[in-house]
């Protein structure tokens, strides 16, 4: 089973999208299920994971609502409100949902670097685990020395990193990042997504060879089976196709045994999503 472990739907507006900017111009408009579904198809990949592109309530109601009608979505990462006094009953209300896997907040956005350290945001961290839902990380390379200080505070609880921590790949640098990834990876109960790396490198003049040293420096920290393929379409075609994103992935891997092959383009997703 092939699967995408990351990857997005909305009906745009600019007042919810607000993060499209105008050089985004691109994916200013609506992504549904049956825009990705023939992308998937021809790729070979029978699934993927929905993962929320809005704060609110809503946008958790609305992919679980796709999911129960599009048979491919096979999970959700939604979003609640994790600092809230209402934690806990936001996460009841949906946990009963067999679509709802984890939950993401956009931290990458807060102006605090060490927003994960916040009691509040702790304390919703330290309820995921009885509701069995797993977080999507998704932070700067500034706060990932931060996100590898959380990871060890809920050693149960389960974490993927979302984009790499979103290294400069532009610039070809791979320091402080690299140290903060493999202190992350340290953590048994932490992965990995193979994900939003085309958007991190030269839009339009990316190589193949760009990703090289972010690839085999992930893969050697987590291993392929803490390691997961991730589209992050729609986003991505800001700087290329999801046939681009895959072929990333797939040339870097072609010399991989064929166990750690299935692993980084669906097992390992679905084990840490615990998807049946």
């Amino acid at each position: 089973m092939r699967l995408d472990a990351h990857q997005h739907f909305w009906n745009y507006n600019i007042r919810e999208y607000g993060w499209i900017e105008e050089h985004m111009s691109v994916i200013r408009r609506s992504f549904l299920p049956e825009d990705l579904e023939p992308l998937l198809t021809r790729a070979g990949i029978s699934g993927c994971m929905a993962v929320q592109a809005r704060q609110s309530l809503e946008e958790t109601e609305w992919l679980l609502d796709l999911a129960e009608r599009h048979e491919f979505i096979r999970g959700v990462v939604g979003w609640v409100d994790l600092c809230s006094v209402e934690a806990e009953h936001q996460l009841e209300k949906y946990a009963s949902s067999p679509w709802l896997k984890g939950v993401r907040h956009v931290i990458q956005d807060e102006p605090d670097v060490q927003f994960v350290l916040r009691d509040d945001f702790q304390r919703g961290i330290a309820l995921l685990q009885q509701y069995n839902l797993a977080y999507d990380l998704l932070v700067s390379k500034e706060q990932l020395p931060y996100a590898v200080e959380l990871v060890k505070m809920f050693p149960e609880q389960r974490f993927v990193l979302d984009h790499l921590a979103k290294p400069d790949i532009k610039a070809g640098t791979v320091s402080p990042w690299k140290e903060a990834l493999y202190s992350l990876s340290e953590q048994p109960n932490v992965y990995c997504k193979l994900s939003g790396m085309i958007t991190e490198a030269d839009w339009t003049n990316w190589k193949q060879e760009d990703f090289a040293p972010y690839l085999n420096i992930a893969l050697e920290a987590f291993g392929a089976d803490r390691v997961m393929f991730g589209s992050d379409w729609p986003v991505c075609t800001v700087a290329g196709t999801y046939a681009h994103v895959l072929e990333i992935i797939t040339k870097h891997t072609s010399c991989m045994s064929e166990v750690e092959k299935q692993m980084i383009f669906g097992g390992t997703c679905a084990t840490f999503y615990q998807l049946s």
